[in-house]
């Protein structure tokens, strides 16, 4: 709290500060109430030493200046202090000594939320693990598309992570790598954690919207961790609009096209996908391999039937990592993008078949996953407007993309 003697000089710079940001007040010596014993530990003098490489705990306390007696003592103090003996290099050791030279206080940050704290008091050891709380926050992000999603996402705050996890939200409903258009735009409700005011990393995804050529998708996160549209379906598909991470197609589903080797007049049943060779190819869906082989046309080539009515293939694969009779899910990695068999450059050649018939694997209806029914679906769905109701309201309030709200 501000003495009041004070209270009137902060209030004429209050409009010089800035929110998120620490700042210095000095308080009367008076004012200070005595140090506790742990506080003592501030007149310690500290050494700090890093685990190198082929360091042992008893070589680092020998050059700390320790004998063994104390390193065995410390050590058998408990199971926390038990740990010490797996330290790796490049982890931290605070020593703290009294004025005698006696060690008094041992620190181990174990990561940057726990820190091992271990005490002598003249006699014996004991130990605490000291944990730290991590705030969350909720924070907003959106964005217009003007040039590819990954570029406005990018300017937009998200991280990398966050950019693939949007991308794999919406990517039974959008093919990220040919349906994305100038224009189009998203907006991101997701959890900011801080540690002593700071922040440190972001959570999960709470709600976000995707409008993709006039149409607007909605992801909302339900308490069971996965995540539904606004009405309580699920937003995972029997299959995945793409089979590759996003890019760019060199060639549309189109029934009249010129063949790229022959330039005869050949139907091209599915969509090219052109990627750095040794690109990743998932399965699109549950299902078996029905083929999975080489010839002089297809490359090396994979074939998926997924139950009795649909039927995926994947051609020319620089690499075939599956075999014929193998039961593949969703999003393993059946093959690598290349340039094997009759085409003019490095691409995944991809078909969706249902009940025979080729189909645009990009506007074809999708058989839809588990969703919501009930009780549960009725709580989610007054869960999903508030949510929707809360991104709705602070892309009104946002007026650019470097405003994040706390």
């Amino acid at each position: 709290m501000i003495p009041s003697s004070q209270q009137e000089t902060a209030s004429h710079v209050e409009r010089k500060f800035k929110i998120g940001k620490p700042y210095p007040i000095d308080i009367a010596t008076a004012s200070a109430t005595p140090l506790s014993g742990k506080d003592k530990t501030d007149e310690l003098i500290w050494k700090k030493h890093v685990i190198e490489s082929g360091e042992s705990l008893a070589i680092a306390f020998d050059n700390i200046g320790l004998d063994g007696k104390i390193l065995h003592s410390l050590i058998n103090t408990d199971a926390n202090t038990k740990q010490l003996e797996r330290l790796r290099p490049g982890n931290i050791l605070q020593f703290g000594f009294n004025k005698e030279g006696k060690l008094v206080e041992l620190r181990q940050p174990r990561n940057h939320l726990e820190t091992l704290i271990v005490r002598h008091d003249g006699s014996t050891f004991s130990s605490e693990m000291d944990k730290k709380e991590i705030e969350t926050h909720i924070n907003f992000s959106h964005a217009t598309i003007k040039t590819s999603f990954w570029s406005a996402a990018d300017k937009a705050g998200l991280t990398a992570n966050q950019i693939m996890e949007i991308a794999a939200l919406f990517g039974w409903d959008i093919d990220f790598a040919l349906d994305i258009r100038a224009g189009d735009k998203f907006e991101v409700l997701f959890e900011q954690h801080y540690l002593d005011g700071y922040p440190v990393d972001r959570g999960e995804i709470l709600a976000a919207t995707f409008t993709n050529m006039g149409q607007t998708f909605t992801a909302v996160r339900n308490n069971d961790g996965k995540y539904y549209d606004k009405d309580g379906l699920a937003m995972r598909k029997a299959f995945l609009r793409s089979p590759v991470n996003f890019r760019y197609v060199s060639s549309n589903f189109n029934p009249r096209r010129l063949h790229p080797v022959t330039g005869k007049v050949k139907p091209h049943r599915g969509t090219d996908y052109v990627a750095p060779v040794g690109t990743p190819i998932w399965a699109a869906g549950d299902g078996v391999v029905l083929e999975s082989a080489y010839n002089k046309y297809n490359g090396n080539y994979v074939f998926i039937k997924h139950s009795a009515k649909y039927v995926t293939k994947y051609l020319h694969l620089t690499k075939r990592m599956v075999k014929k009779g193998q039961r593949v899910k969703q999003g393993d990695t059946v093959g690598t993008l290349g340039g094997t068999g009759r085409v003019t450059g490095p691409h995944l050649h991809y078909e969706f078949l249902v009940n025979g018939q080729h189909k645009n694997p990009r506007t074809v209806d999708l058989p839809q996953a588990n969703s919501l029914s009930g009780n549960e679906q009725v709580t989610f769905k007054k869960q999903a407007k508030q949510q929707l109701d809360h991104i709705q309201q602070l892309g009104k309030l946002v007026v650019n993309n470097d405003i994040l709200l706390n």
